[in-house]
């Protein structure tokens, strides 16, 4: 098997695409000529595609809140975590509200 990041140079099963879709793509190699056309991104792209980029990578992830939530491990019983995902998707918010309730907040 390849290692990531390097490209392969033979076809390798089990990786999402078969033989056919394989032998289906043509990559010459570049010649020294395009290479020599080649440009930087910057000089070719318009300024919007960077700002839209920026602005995507900062979405990624949960977003910020100002109370932000701790994970820990915590043992309940099975039926207690039973009723609550009987409730459907949004259990651990749900459970959270109830352990919110009996501690008075």
């Amino acid at each position: 098997m390849a290692t990531k990041g390097k490209t392969l140079k033979t076809f390798e099963a089990g990786r999402g695409y078969d033989r056919e879709d394989w032998d289906a793509v043509e990559s010459p190699e570049l010649s020294d000529e395009e290479l020599a056309r080649m440009r930087p991104a910057r000089e070719v792209l318009p300024p919007d595609f960077f700002k839209a980029m920026e602005n995507h990578r900062r979405s990624r992830g949960r977003p910020a809140v100002a109370h932000p939530k701790k994970q820990i491990t915590l043992r309940l019983d099975e039926d207690v975590i039973a009723k609550f995902r009987e409730s459907g998707s949004g259990w651990q918010g749900r459970l959270n509200a109830a352990l919110r309730k009996a501690v008075g907040l």
